[in-house]
């Protein structure tokens, strides 16, 4: 999976309210190849009464979203880009494709 926890996305896919909206990736579920976007697909848990919720209570969490439905981000040009792969002394490295910029 070419997207990492903490790379800048947007949502180029799907509903219609999420659609081109931005965030940062803050898990990436690999057997699953979903990512969760902070603040974004916010869905409403009902949760049944406990003891640290004696009333229950409504949880706003934030739902995965499929990989292919999001595009990183160019640190340069702020466009959604491919990911490529390039080797610098050694190591391998994502480069943006549109731009050739370094995103690790």
């Amino acid at each position: 999976m070419k997207i990492k926890k903490g790379d800048k996305v947007r949502i180029m896919v799907g509903d219609s309210s999420l659609k081109g909206k931005e965030g940062i990736v803050t898990k990436v579920l690999r057997k699953e190849n979903k990512v969760i976007v902070e603040g974004l697909n916010v869905v409403i848990k009902h949760q049944k009464p406990n003891q640290a919720h004696p009333d229950g209570a409504r949880i706003e969490k934030e739902a995965p979203i499929h990989v292919s439905n999001v595009m990183v981000l160019d640190p340069k040009t702020n466009e959604p880009t491919r990911v490529g792969y390039k080797f610098e002394d050694g190591k391998k490295i994502r480069v943006a494709k549109k731009s050739g910029a370094r995103l690790d």
